[in-house]
Parts: structure tokens; C-alpha cells; sequence
């Protein structure tokens, strides 16, 4: 019995001595970037805990976090290890799977609830997640530790945000604001929670902050540009869209607004340069046509704009009302009214909103047909949808709607 023992002992001393040579040879190979040699050297041993642990450290090494993955998943089999659970959820991470994270982190924290770095990495999870109720808990707990910790005050704003607790929301990044006025991100949060808000001030304020800290941001950039355009404050509005333009290459939106904002500069060369152009690299971006025959129309070259106006038409697989609108202008200078009349019928039909379309189709039915019933009945559609849109239309049309009831009524025909 003796004898079995000892010789039980020797064949684990034995094993053991073999499996620490094993890792000292895959180690030596790993440190001299030697990792295939290293990784079969490991894979004739036995399975184990650290086997596996050690694949794990080679192949997230080499950013292959699925295998590391798996073979961490292995490793825990053997021992619930805490280094090994942490890395395991670092893992998924990286692979974009923090939602199979969010359960390591949470028992790792059981065991330590004063680690604020592991509840602050989960706390990111659940807002990644979309779990606001715990973010909220948990990132109120973090404020409550570091006050002045303006990420902390930055996520618990985003954990509202998901919560759509707007003022909340906007206090949370006032106050990361106020911890670190050069925290971009929560700049860009208030800038565009003012801008929804319509606050134009405030909006502008943010803006100018978060440019001043990074001139080429482009969702600021936009902002900005925007508001400059509304303002028609076309001519500030230039170089910015010239350097947005070097900035985001790939969009078209720098160019499109350039080709608006010289067209309202009455820039017309400059504006049908870039629409032309335009309507080469985005063959999809039917409105570089659309604005070309506006161009066009207001250079009085009314085959040209006739001609642009029908490509976006049939380009164009959205509503395509401006298009119409535009066509059926070119036929009025034309003196071509039933084709006008035909094209404001299309725009109106593609665009039951298009307010202008119908009052162009009603007011031109009034003057083609004899008939004043057709008018009659487009005047009153316009005062059924649209009576608050334009106060001098409405006049307009309900003075129409009057003299053409009262020439009825005279000549004893009734309107229908």
C-alpha cells in the first residue's frame, strides 16, 4: 500500500514538473513573439485552467477576442478565477457582445461593492445595453462617491436620455459641463438637446464652445451652418462648408448646402459648378438636378431647366413635388397652360402637403377653364387643409370662392 502511494506521488510530481516545463517553453516562445509555436506547445500538454488561460493571453494578444473568449470560457470550467472572469468580460467587449458581459461584471461586484471601476464599466454596459433604470442607479451611486467626476455626471445624462427624462438629461450634462468645460461630448449633447428645444441662443453657445475646442467636428460644423443658412447669413456660411468639405469628403451634405448658399448669393455660375458636379458623384441625389433647373429658370434658360427638372423627375424616387412644381413654372413662362396646370396637378398629387402646388393649380384652373366649378372646388380644398398657412392666399382664395358663388348664384346655377 505504501508502495502504491509513493508511486501515486512520484507520477504527480512527475506531471506537474512536466506541465511547468511545458509552460516554461511555451512562455520563453511567447515572449520572443514565437505564439504558433507557443500555442502548439500548449495544445500537446493536458487541458487545465492555466493551459487555457494561457492560449486565452496569446490569441488576445493577436486581437483575436473569440478564441481568447473561448478559451477563457474553458479555463473558468476549471477555476472560477476573478482575473480570468474580468478578462472574459473584456472580451465579449471587444467583440461587441457586452450584453453577455453585463452578468460577470455584475457577480464580480457582489463580491466587491466598494470597486468603483468595475461599477463604472457596468455602468456603461447597461447604458449600452439600454437598462436606464440600472445605469441611472448606478451612476447616481458613482456621483454620489466622486463628485467631481464629470464622466460619471456625463453617463448618469445619457442613462436619462434612454430614460427620456429631458431635464434631467440636460441638468446631468450642465453639471459634467461645469466639472470639465472641455468635455466635448457633453458640449455636443447640449448643443443638440438646445437645438431640439429651439433654443437658439443656448444652442449657438454650445456650438461656439465645442468649435472652439474642435474646429472640424462635423455634427457641430453642421449646426452651426445650419443656423447660418436660416439667418441667411450666407456669406460666414462659405468657408465653413469649405472646410467641411475637405473634412467629410464622402457626404455630399457640405456641397449641397455651398450650391444653396451660392444660389442665394445669386452666385449662379459658382452654384451650377457645384450642383453639375454634384449630380455626378451622387447619382441617387436627384435635388442637384432640381436646383440646376432652378438655375436654370432663373437665368430665363427654360429648355435647360425643363430638361433638368424631368431627369430629377425620373430620377427621383422619393416625393418629387418640387420637380413638378418647377416644370409646371417653366410651362407658365411658356405660355404653355395646360402644361402648367398638368405639372402643378403632379406636384400637388406627389405631395398632398404642398400647399403652394395646389393654390398655382387652382388660381391657373380659375384663368384656363370656363368652367369656374373645377376652380371652385381647389379654392375650397385650400381653405379645408390649408386656411393658416399664408394669410395672403387665403384672402385670395376666399374672395375667389365668394365672387364665383355669387356669379352662380346670379346666373341661378347651383355649386356642387
Amino acid at each position: 500500500m505504501k508502495k502504491i502511494i509513493v508511486l501515486l506521488l512520484l507520477a504527480t510530481i512527475v506531471k506537474v514538473e512536466a506541465q511547468t516545463s511545458t509552460f516554461a517553453v511555451s512562455d520563453s516562445l511567447f515572449a520572443k513573439g514565437r505564439y504558433k509555436m507557443a500555442l502548439k506547445v500548449l495544445d500537446e500538454g493536458e487541458s487545465s485552467f492555466l493551459s487555457n488561460y494561457k492560449k486565452a493571453i496569446i490569441y488576445e494578444s493577436i486581437d483575436n477576442f473569440k478564441k481568447a473568449s473561448f478559451y477563457l470560457e474553458k479555463a473558468i470550467t476549471f477555476k472560477d478565477d476573478e482575473k480570468a472572469n474580468l478578462k472574459l468580460a473584456k472580451n465579449y467587449r471587444a467583440l461587441g457582445q457586452s450584453a453577455k458581459a453585463i452578468p460577470i461584471y455584475e457577480k464580480l461586484i457582489a463580491k466587491d461593492t466598494l470597486n468603483l471601476v468595475l461599477k463604472y464599466q457596468l455602468g456603461k454596459m447597461y447604458v449600452i445595453n439600454r437598462k436606464p433604470k440600472k445605469a441611472i442607479s448606478t451612476f447616481s451611486y458613482l456621483v454620489e462617491q466622486d463628485v467631481n467626476n464629470a464622466n460619471y455626471t456625463y453617463y448618469l445624462g445619457l442613462a436619462y436620455a434612454l430614460n427620456g427624462q429631458r431635464d434631467p438629461m440636460i441638468n446631468s450634462f450642465i453639471a459634467t459641463y461645469k466639472k470639465d468645460s472641455t468635455h466635448l461630448k457633453a458640449i455636443k449633447r447640449l448643443a443638440k438637446s438646445f437645438h431640439k428645444l429651439q433654443d437658439k441662443d443656448s444652442t449657438q453657445l454650445f456650438v461656439d464652445k465645442g468649435l472652439a475646442l474642435n474646429k472640424n467636428d462635423i455634427e457641430l460644423n453642421k449646426l452651426k451652418i445650419n443656423r447660418l443658412y436660416k439667418d441667411k447669413n450666407y456669406l460666414e456660411a462659405v468657408p465653413l462648408l469649405k472646410n467641411l468639405d475637405t473634412i467629410d469628403k464622402k457626404e455630399t451634405y457640405s456641397k449641397v448646402m455651398l450650391g444653396r448658399v451660392f444660389y442665394n448669393l445669386d452666385s449662379l455660375d459658382q452654384a451650377k459648378k457645384v450642383f453639375t458636379k454634384l449630380s455626378f458623384i451622387d447619382r441617387e441625389d436627384y435635388t442637384a438636378l432640381t436646383y440646376l433647373g432652378d438655375i436654370y429658370f432663373k437665368e430665363k434658360n427654360y429648355n435647360k431647366a425643363m430638361m433638368n427638372y424631368m431627369m430629377a423627375t425620373t430620377r427621383g424616387k422619393k416625393a418629387r413635388d418640387a420637380e413638378y412644381y418647377g416644370l409646371a413654372r417653366v410651362f407658365y413662362e411658356l405660355e404653355k397652360p395646360k402644361m402648367a396646370i398638368k405639372f402643378f396637378k403632379k406636384a400637388y398629387e406627389e405631395n398632398i402637403s404642398n400647399y403652394r402646388a395646389l393654390y398655382q393649380l387652382a388660381t391657373m384652373s380659375d384663368d384656363y377653364y370656363k368652367d369656374k366649378k373645377i376652380a371652385y372646388r381647389l379654392y375650397n380644398e385650400y381653405t379645408e387643409k390649408f386656411w393658416r398657412k399664408d394669410e395672403g392666399m387665403n384672402n385670395f382664395v376666399r374672395n375667389r370662392i365668394n365672387e364665383i358663388k355669387k356669379d352662380y348664384f346670379m346666373r341661378g346655377e347651383t355649386l356642387k
